[in-house]
């Protein structure tokens, strides 16, 4: 339900979900009828029945059991794709395993002064490989939600406030932007 929304939007739905449907198996059991009408308003249609196809998959074929790593997640259940895979495993399942989504690249690019294209496959690949290097292995989830949140709230794509950025000593975006500020 995050995904390309907002936790305040998210809220009502989520909590409606699960009144509705507190397990896989009582997702799994529901019709597409019932998901749109409940998943309505969130747009993207897609993820509500993906959602629910996933929940069918582990009810019917793998025995009620959650694939527990980003590789099966993402090769097993449908609509996961790399992202939501490493968010579910390190956040559910402390599996030590990067992330990348629109709030890390901006974190990382700006963290890190990467100027280039963050979509070109060079690039993507790159952010990849430094979100994997960065993850705390001791708190996986923690580390992914916070590097999510960050982007989100203080490392914003406008006016970012880093003034309030826990990591502003090891952003050289901001050290080369106040070295700017000094020469002029």
């Amino acid at each position: 339900m995050l995904q390309q929304t907002q936790v305040a939007t998210v809220i009502d739905y989520y909590t409606r979900w699960m009144q509705k449907w507190p397990t896989l198996q009582d997702l799994a059991s529901a019709s597409l009828e019932e998901v749109n009408q409940l998943w309505s308003g969130l747009g993207y249609y897609s993820r509500g029945r993906r959602l629910q196809e996933g929940a069918r998959k582990v009810v019917e074929e793998l025995g009620g059991h959650v694939p527990r790593t980003a590789e099966t997640l993402q090769q097993l259940l449908p609509g996961v794709g790399r992202y939501t895979a490493g968010a579910i495993a390190s956040i559910a399942f402390d599996q030590v395993t990067g992330v990348v989504d629109g709030n890390v690249i901006r974190v990382l690019c700006r963290v890190r002064a990467i100027g280039a294209d963050p979509t070109s496959s060079f690039v993507s690949h790159h952010l990849w490989d430094l979100a994997q290097q960065l993850v705390d292995p001791a708190r996986p989830g923690d580390f992914n939600q916070a590097a999510m949140e960050l982007g989100a709230t203080v490392c914003t794509p406008q006016r970012p406030l880093c003034s309030h950025c826990p990591v502003q000593s090891l952003c050289r975006a901001h050290q080369r932007v106040s070295l700017q500020r000094k020469r002029y």
